[in-house]
């Protein structure tokens, strides 16, 4: 796929519009295309921005009307000047730290969106490449050592098959610039991954639903790792899936 090609499509690739071959084509340019791949984030981030916030915040009318009053005061009024440059001093330390939140909020939320759009790419690489596996078992005792040397931690291996969501096997893949692990349920024949890295500073999350391309998605962090669980499989599900993984 060539560059014009590639960067006519991103539009439609970020709206979940493309079917799952453009989308492996599109991703395997990104891979090897450093410009195109910068227009793909930058479109990515101006979409978040204008989803997210606005560029402006006015302060309350009440304390517009009362840092007015006290800056119309007399001179001789020491006490009221006073007072008026502190209403200054506090509106303006209030709208720096609102501004800092915005900010915050708006990076966090650009992340949060690439890492689901590489969620939804790795799982549909999956599925397409024929490589949802490197070690198909059902026992936890053999999944969880393969794992051994390969990850700088030791993800925690749960079978479902009583609960009706049985464990197949395991894989490596690549999200967020370092290597997880994937473990691969099924749910009624629909596989199901469960990304799983560690994120030792991060906080923890409240489970997030989400939905891109067709796929269902709920993401959370608990206790210096995080995890994304991705499907098919219809939301309550889902939902119940990870509530086992969360147990």
């Amino acid at each position: 796929m060539s560059c014009k090609e590639t960067q006519e499509l991103i539009h439609a690739y970020i709206d979940g519009e493309l079917d799952v071959v453009k989308n492996v084509q599109l991703e395997r340019h990104f891979e090897e295309c450093e410009t195109c791949r910068a227009e793909y984030e930058q479109q990515l981030n101006l979409r978040v921005l204008v989803h997210d916030g606005a560029a402006y915040f006015a302060a309350p009318d009440l304390l517009k009307q009362k840092v007015a009053r006290q800056l119309r005061k007399p001179r001789t009024s020491s006490s009221g000047r006073w007072r008026a440059i502190a209403a200054v001093v506090l509106l303006a330390g209030l709208s720096g730290l609102l501004i800092w939140s915005i900010i915050s909020a708006r990076s966090q939320s650009r992340a949060d969106e690439m890492l689901a759009q590489e969620i939804v790419s790795s799982h549909v690489r999956s599925l397409l490449l024929d490589h949802l596996i490197d070690v198909p078992s059902s026992d936890t005792h053999t999944v969880k050592p393969w794992f051994n040397g390969k990850l700088d931690f030791a993800p925690e291996v749960k079978d479902f098959s009583a609960q009706g969501f049985p464990l197949v096997g395991g894989r490596l893949d690549y999200v967020g610039n370092k290597t997880v692990a994937a473990l691969v349920y099924q749910k009624r024949k629909h596989p199901i991954n469960l990304f799983v890295w560690t994120s030792p500073d991060a906080a923890d999350r409240q489970e997030q639903q989400l939905s891109r391309q067709g796929y269902n998605l709920i993401h959370w962090i608990e206790s210096g790792t995080t995890y994304w669980a991705i499907s098919d499989v219809n939301n309550p599900d889902l939902h119940e899936f990870v509530q086992l993984v969360r147990q």
